[in-house]
């Protein structure tokens, strides 16, 4: 048995260090952590930023390129799903909306 195993362990180790690191970050100190108020506000904002920057691509871009066709499934559910997140601001809704609108286009006519 020759020693190639020991750098794939290192680095999953590795990984698994900074990842616990960056994730306890904020539980290690025992009071709050000084922030400046523009900071605090800032960080309001970060989850939807993110959340915004993982579903925009996926709705609007196919193959790395912008949908140029208003046949494609991904749209008329993104269209459905929105106004009922703002009616009921339900997740589960949200998502039983959109996919109710996206599976039959996607699978039936294939868009």
């Amino acid at each position: 048995m020759n020693g190639d195993w020991f750098g794939p362990l290192l680095a999953i180790m590795g990984l698994a260090l900074i990842t616990l690191l960056t994730r306890a970050f904020f539980m290690l100190p025992e009071r709050e952590l000084p922030m400046p108020d523009w900071l605090k506000r800032g960080l309001k904002y970060a989850p939807l930023a993110a959340l915004t920057a993982v579903i925009a691509p996926e709705v609007l871009m196919a193959q790395g390129a912008f949908i140029t066709t208003w046949q494609d499934a991904r749209l008329p559910a993104v269209l459905c799903a929105a106004p009922y997140y703002f009616w009921r601001r339900g997740i589960l809704g949200t998502i039983v909306v959109g996919m109710a609108v996206y599976l039959p286009l996607h699978i039936a006519l294939g868009w």
